[in-house]
């Protein structure tokens, strides 16, 4: 198997989030792509199949398990497809269980048009100042739970319990705040799902965009993710879905053999 590997919403290596991606001709068994991600022991491996003309059936994979919907990683298979594999229509379509997603590139930019996942809001759980030190402003849940705290300053500092926040019955959590310099900031956590903390999280930024759209009145957003290795991403949000854009970069080139 040829195998890349990406550094998703970073215009250069060593930043963003670094995405693992395998073209296949067809589907292994699924302990095979398990043990395939874990062996390469980034947050995502993404793997996908030609279905037809510019069409792509595509999952993803944790170092723990399979997920339902992976940002970052579609962008970098977005990436290999259009730099690598002589891809070249306007627009890939990828079918996933979590529906149809699309990405375009447009200049030296990768737009994902995904499902919005506006938040519910929620009571806090009662676990949860415990797990980050802090109140939080509010707390709404759609696949993660959405954590909005006073400032920017505290989402760069926190250091959560993850095992705490293992505990959590969501997918991931995640901890915004309004962003100094941009719209908003955030960092997000998913020990569930054997990521104690993603670098730049394409998927968790259906939640955002609609919430701080709806929060600052704006549909256009510019957001940041303020992990270790960070990553920007704009935001756009167009009801039902949203569009999220940023670049990539590959790290690396060469085959596995299993």
């Amino acid at each position: 198997m040829n195998i890349y590997q990406v550094d998703a919403f970073a215009e250069n290596v060593f930043a963003g989030n670094p995405a693992s991606v395998i073209p296949l001709d067809t589907w292994p068994d699924v302990e095979k792509m398990q043990n395939i991600a874990t062996e390469n022991n980034v947050s995502e491996t993404a793997f996908f199949v030609k279905t037809g003309n510019g069409t792509f059936d595509i999952r993803w994979f944790t170092p723990e398990t399979e997920v339902n919907l992976c940002g970052h990683a579609t962008l970098a298979a977005a990436h290999v497809l259009y730099n690598h594999l002589g891809f070249e229509k306007d627009k890939i379509r990828f079918s996933s269980k979590s529906g149809d997603l699309f990405v375009e590139k447009k200049d030296d930019l990768y737009w994902l048009d995904f499902p919005a996942q506006p938040p519910e809001p929620i009571s806090i759980p009662k676990l949860l100042p415990e797990a980050i030190g802090v109140i939080p402003k509010y707390t709404g849940v759609n696949t993660d739970l959405l954590v909005e705290v006073e400032n920017e300053d505290i989402v760069r500092s926190l250091k959560p319990d993850l095992l705490i926040l293992k505990k959590m019955e969501v997918r991931g959590v995640i901890i915004t705040a309004r962003g100094n310099d941009f719209d908003f900031v955030s960092r997000f956590f998913a020990p569930k799902v054997g990521v104690p903390e993603d670098p730049v999280t394409g998927s968790a930024h259906t939640v955002l965009t609609p919430y701080w759209a709806k929060k600052l009145g704006k549909s256009d957003l510019n957001a940041y993710q303020v992990s270790k290795r960070g990553g920007r991403l704009r935001c756009k949000n167009r009801g039902d879905r949203v569009k999220i854009g940023g670049p990539a970069t590959t790290y690396l080139t060469g085959s596995i053999t299993v």
